[in-house]
C-alpha cells in the first residue's frame, strides 16, 4: 500500500488486523462504513456462483453498500 499511499497522499488510509469469521467481522465494520469492497475469485460457471461464501454473506448482512471486485485472472478468462 505504500506506493498507493504515496501516489494519493490526500486519501486517508487505516490498517487494522482483526480476528474472527470474515463475514461477521466485515458485517460489524459495515455499521460504521460508507461502503465495503470485497474481492471475489469468481470460480463458478454461472452468474449466481460468481461470489464466494464471504462475498455472499457480506452482501446479505452488510449495513452499507457493498462492491464486489473479481479477481484479475477471472476478468482475463471471460474476455477471451
Amino acid at each position: 500500500m505504500a506506493g498507493r499511499r504515496a501516489a494519493h497522499p490526500d486519501v486517508e488510509l487505516h490498517h487494522e488486523v482483526v480476528r474472527g469469521h470474515p463475514v461477521q467481522v466485515l458485517t460489524q465494520a459495515s455499521a460504521h462504513a460508507l461502503g465495503l469492497i470485497v474481492g471475489t475469485r469468481g470460480r463458478g460457471g454461472f452468474t449466481g456462483m460468481m461470489l464466494g461464501s464471504v462475498s455472499q454473506g457480506v452482501l446479505h448482512h452488510a449495513q452499507c453498500p457493498v462492491i464486489t471486485v473479481p479477481h484479475p485472472e477471472h476478468i482475463q478468462q471471460r474476455s477471451r
